[in-house]
């Protein structure tokens, strides 16, 4: 028999229940013979029970002190799993198979010639009952050929004790006895071979499911690390305008401040204040994209109140008119979603401060039904969409990038000299 260390989910506890149930049955049947009959309602019934309370007696006591009782405590004993490991429950299966096979036995060769014939056949039938018990627990913790060595083991016994000479047995009772073991082992192995094939494909499909959530795991860790792989490239499209433009003037004017300071003082003077006037800004815009990088206003005041608050301190600094349309209804959106308008539209806002030269900006957030649809026109300068690629224009790719991951749609459109347009949809196509 397969010595399996880990045990089938449940198997452990089944068993238990199994052998307590039997327990208490036997004990109930003890208690009844020893209980004085007072009438019988009939001949017929009277035999019946003389019979049971004469030739039952042993095989019932044989069952509760030789194996129900102890295998009951032997499977209510951790300690015992633990020492023996993959030794257990087969120590276990086999216990609870020696039981009901010697039992009826025992008692028919303390009996000898004087064992009825009623008794014979329902001791066989008796055991065979017992003997599910075991017969389930192979089939569910092993394979569908040990349910074959069970049948084996358990057939080849009792033919083996009706044919010695422990038990006395005549030439006519033994054909119908023989009949039982082989329709005991016709029963078990139709029932142990559906048992198993059914645990069977539980456990291959227990394996599928294990499987599909490593896979998942594996799937969830590479969307974090590409998630953190983005959001560092968005944090360098956040900090790329402003530093890189910071910089590089400030850079330009240091030259100048350099070959001014020999010739000129008062104008590298004056290069020096807009230079550090310049990384002054700088730093102010620096740590106001730092701050904004997690779009705390969406934690703060909600999607609308926080477009409200961008659209105010944008327009103060672009000098523009921004005309904002939030609808009341918005409804609820996960928070990704709300927080990749958010995005955009600061993105957005941004640039048109920046470069647009606009006069004039219409921003627009709607509802309809289960879609939810964002724009954000101006009558700036405008710029030519097919040479986004070569001018490496960071801001606009990081929008889309944040619409695709959210499942959404970014469309822009724009004209040199006409301005420009942003339009995010979700859960809607164009």
């Amino acid at each position: 028999m397969k010595l399996a260390g880990e045990l089938e989910p449940g198997v452990l506890q089944t068993f238990r229940l199994f052998v307590g149930v039997q327990l208490l049955v036997s004990s109930a049947g003890m208690i009844l013979h020893l209980l004085p009959q007072f009438q019988a309602p009939s001949e017929i019934i009277l035999h019946f029970r003389l019979i049971a309370s004469s030739t039952g007696i042993v095989t019932q006591l044989m069952v509760i002190g030789l194996v129900s009782g102890p295998l009951f405590l032997y499977l209510s004993i951790p300690a015992l799993r633990r020492m023996l490991k993959s030794y257990y429950l087969p120590i276990a299966i086999l216990w609870a198979i020696a039981g009901p096979i010697f039992a009826p036995y025992i008692e028919l060769h303390s009996l000898g010639n004087n064992a009825p014939q009623l008794f014979l056949q329902s001791a066989l039938w008796q055991q065979a009952i017992l003997l599910f018990i075991p017969l389930i627990v192979v089939s569910w913790q092993y394979s569908s050929r040990y349910v074959i060595v069970f049948c084996a083991l358990t057939t080849g016994l009792n033919i083996f004790l009706l044919l010695s000479e422990i038990v006395p047995i005549e030439a006519d009772v033994l054909r119908p006895l023989m009949g039982i073991v082989f329709m005991q082992m016709l029963a078990f192995i139709l029932v142990g071979h559906m048992l198993a094939n059914l645990v069977k494909v539980q456990r291959e499909q227990r394996q599928s499911l294990k499987e599909a959530n490593a896979r998942l795991a594996q799937y969830a860790s590479t969307m974090e690390q590409l998630t953190t792989s983005r959001e560092r490239n968005r944090l360098a499209r956040e900090l790329h305008d402003i530093l890189a433009h910071t910089l590089s003037g400030v850079a330009v004017e240091l030259e100048g401040l350099r070959a001014m300071l020999g010739r000129d003082p008062e104008q590298a003077s004056l290069l020096l204040n807009h230079a550090l006037q310049a990384i002054r800004e700088g730093l102010t815009e620096t740590r106001r994209a730092l701050q904004e990088l997690r779009a705390k206003p969406l934690e703060d005041l909600g999607l609308a109140l926080a477009l409200k608050s961008l659209v105010e301190s944008v327009a103060d600094r672009a000098g523009a008119r921004i005309e904002l349309t939030v609808e009341d209804n918005l409804g609820d959106f996960p928070i990704e979603v709300e927080q990749c308008i958010y995005r955009i539209a600061q993105e957005a806002l941004t640039n048109i401060a920046d470069h647009a030269q606009a006069k004039n900006v219409q921003v627009t957030l709607m509802r309809e039904s289960a879609q939810i649809k964002l724009s954000i026109g101006d009558d700036g300068c405008g710029f030519d969409p097919s040479t986004l690629d070569k001018e490496h224009k960071y801001g606009l790719r990081g929008m889309r990038e944040r619409a695709e991951m959210v499942g959404g749609k970014l469309y822009i459109e724009s004209q040199v000299g006409l301005g420009t347009k942003i339009v995010f949809f979700y859960g809607v196509s164009r």
